[in-house]
């Protein structure tokens, strides 16, 4: 069946192993961060000490009957037990038949797709599905962010007032998973709970360093777009040690995808200066801008734009190496700038 937001998560919170009416959730679209704290939400709904169980597409396609089995499954400790897929992809639609159809599956499945189609076979079979709950993930526009702000904040006893939810999520660089984190440390902060809200101004935000240091972030993003790998270097270190590594990434992907477009003009005929004016960029970024429009080649900016949701993929899947990774595609997508 097809479901809103609030229906996938009072879902998720309800779910548990033993045979709960919901086997799949099935989240896809661009969002994949939003689709990954929804994962996320399931795991804390299950308990703390449940197990997961990791499947992807390609382990999908190569044995379809899998998915089924490991949602039939005890836990080998005897507690919880759930199934995260990611990757998934067309190639599975005979494991989520399987899985469906099968006469058991006690263990919940939670299964991210963000590169399939609502009209694909994949999504249309969920949706046929009493026992599935499908959710299309896009990112949220700046209304429905301070909404979704605004409603995390409320799960963990918090009133965000005056414009502190807009502020949030524009902190947060629209990413859900980022948000919910620096929701909860604020709720700490504050020692609030459902049973005991509080309420949350610009001042506290400011108090707890809720603001995520957008100068900072700039000037990392400047020196990625502008090919100055020695200089991004430092700038790295900094965003690192302020954990604000997953918003860099998202502002330098939304940096990309408008430098994509205006490239798009330039290779029209149009002038990169007239260019700028025309989508009226931010006077500070105005001379970095034209002179990474001369610079990059559209196909350039799409391999840049992969690499670098690429990176915030690694970053969201944790790991001992994924700053690494992340540093090493940051600085690839620098010294390919700097060669140009």
């Amino acid at each position: 069946m097809k479901a809103n937001a609030a229906q996938l998560g009072a879902a998720i919170d309800r779910a548990q192993s033993g045979g709960g009416a919901i086997r799949l959730f099935l989240l896809h679209g661009p969002d994949e961060s939003g689709a990954i704290d929804y994962a996320a939400r399931l795991g804390r709904a299950m308990g703390g000490g449940a197990e997961r169980v990791d499947l992807d597409g390609p382990t999908l396609k190569a044995q379809p009957g899998r998915l089924a089995d490991e949602a039939a499954s005890l836990s080998l400790f005897g507690g919880n037990r759930y199934v995260r897929v990611t990757g998934m992809g067309e190639e599975s639609v005979e494991a989520l038949e399987l899985l469906l159809g099968a006469a058991t599956a006690g263990n919940p499945v939670v299964a991210l797709a963000p590169s399939v189609k609502a009209t694909g076979k994949l999504v249309k079979a969920a949706i046929a599905s009493p026992g599935a709950m499908v959710l299309a993930c896009y990112p949220l526009d700046a209304e429905n962010g301070a909404k979704l702000a605004a409603g995390i904040a409320r799960e963990h006893g918090v009133r965000l007032t005056g414009g502190t939810a807009s502020a949030m999520f524009d902190a947060a660089g629209g990413d859900r998973a980022v948000l919910t984190r620096e929701i909860e440390k604020l709720a700490l902060y504050l020692d609030a709970a459902p049973e005991r809200p509080r309420d949350a101004d610009e001042d506290v935000l400011a108090v707890i360093g809720a603001n995520f240091a957008e100068a900072e972030m700039a000037a990392a993003i400047e020196a990625v777009i502008d090919g100055r790998p020695a200089d991004f270097g430092p700038e790295m270190a900094r965003i690192d040690g302020a954990s604000l590594a997953i918003p860099m990434l998202r502002g330098l992907s939304r940096r990309l995808i408008a430098l994509a477009e205006m490239r798009g003009e330039v290779d029209g005929g149009a002038s990169a200066d007239n260019v700028v004016e025309k989508y009226r960029v931010f006077w500070k970024e105005k001379a970095g801008t034209i002179r990474a429009l001369r610079r990059w080649s559209a196909p350039q900016i799409a391999a840049a734009i992969t690499r670098v949701r690429r990176a915030e993929r690694g970053l969201m899947a944790g790991g001992g190496t994924a700053s690494v990774a992340l540093a090493y595609d940051a600085l690839g997508v620098s010294r390919a700038a700097a060669r140009r």
